[in-house]
């Protein structure tokens, strides 16, 4: 005799007989009523309440300054050179003279209300950044205008150039441009040095640390120069491929005093790698050095002169350029979109409950108070 074949019926697709299958699992519905959701809504309102007080009161002593030097001081002229590609290799410097109201990073604070006394001690390093307006990375094809290959020290890659980087593969003599790209051609490369002005007249460059400013994974994974030993250097590496169009030297003498920061490892060429969300933006320039007087107890306050070498252009995009001087608390820089995000919400969420209870009041429980 044939064995029986199983599921054939017209209930063959039916579920098992259990709680999972059959919707049987204990469930929890909570009953919703005046005297838990109300409660609710005005805790929630005091939370985010004090969570903004709290983030704004952070922020505020989270110093940062500004100093926009695209035509400031003596930089007009330079600016209208940059105006003109021709004159892009032209060498041009010029000087922003600009104040420290307050000493970066250390601060005190006194709050009259509750007669509240605390002294913050420095906060962390002083932080030196570039920003760039109008200026928008994140557009797709300039994205997409790179060759990570090559990044990595690729010999492949380094003479044949992914066409992602089109039109700025190969230059006009068909020669490999390292690195290739949109991205890479138009990395900012102005020069900023800093000096403190004392009051006795004399000039003390400030010091920063300019090594160390790109992510672990950035300098160690993603960014590698192309293999090299005792006999062969790094430009021997590089023999066969050109500079960006719009660089002043090429990969493998950006950084005059340490060779090891030279090639595709160089920290600001990474840090520029790493593109802007938004067309606002900054990035970091260097660290402030604290082991040298007078800035041991952080960035004084005084009167401070900006030097620029001036080689990158901002008129074509309507651009301007800024340095930004900015202390970093556990909450970060200076950003007041989250502060006042909890306070908005606080008061959204306090105005709902006001509703829901003057609805209460006048209505009652079973809408007694309603008019037939």
């Amino acid at each position: 005799m044939g064995k029986k074949q199983a599921g054939t019926g017209p209930l063959s697709r039916r579920p098992d007989n259990s709680a999972f299958k059959q919707q049987r699992l204990p469930a929890w519905s909570p009953s919703l009523t005046p005297q838990t959701v109300l409660p609710t809504f005005y805790i929630l309102s005091l939370v985010c309440l004090l969570l903004g007080i709290w983030l704004l009161i952070t922020v505020e002593y989270t110093y940062e300054l500004k100093v926009d030097y695209t035509d400031a001081g003596t930089c007009e002229q330079c600016f209208n050179l940059r105006k003109h590609a021709i004159d892009s290799s032209t060498p041009c410097k010029c000087t922003v003279s600009f104040h420290v109201p307050k000493t970066f990073p250390r601060v005190s604070f006194q709050h009259d209300v509750v007669r509240l006394s605390a002294r913050c001690l420095p906060q962390g390093d002083v932080f030196f950044y570039y920003g760039l307006r109008n200026f928008h990375q994140n557009l797709r094809r300039y994205m997409d205008s790179r060759d990570d290959a090559q990044m990595v020290g690729r010999k492949n890659n380094l003479k044949a150039p992914s066409s992602y980087c089109a039109p700025f593969d190969y230059d006009a003599n068909g020669k490999p441009i390292a690195p290739c790209g949109a991205v890479a051609n138009s990395m900012f490369n102005d020069s900023l040095t800093v000096m403190y002005n004392p009051t006795d007249g004399s000039k003390i460059q400030v010091p920063l640390y300019r090594k160390g400013i790109a992510w672990y994974t950035d300098k160690n994974v993603k960014f590698r120069n192309p293999p090299t030993n005792n006999t062969f250097s790094l430009q021997q590496a590089f023999e066969g491929t050109t500079r960006p169009l719009y660089w002043q030297r090429p990969v493998y003498e950006l950084d005059d005093i340490d060779s090891n920061n030279n090639g595709f490892i160089n920290d600001d060429l990474i840090v520029w790698m790493r593109e802007a969300a938004f067309p606002n933006f900054k990035k970091l320039y260097g660290v402030l050095n604290r082991a040298q007087g007078p800035f041991t107890e952080g960035l004084p306050a005084g009167n401070y002169t900006l030097s620029i070498n001036y080689n990158f252009p901002v008129e074509p995009f309507r651009g301007r350029k800024e340095l930004v001087i900015s202390m970093v608390t556990w909450f970060g820089g200076q950003n007041y979109f989250l502060p006042i995000a909890y306070l908005v919400t606080s008061g959204l969420i306090l105005v709902t409950a006001v509703v829901l209870t003057t609805v209460f009041v006048k209505v009652g429980k079973k809408g007694k108070n309603m008019e037939e």
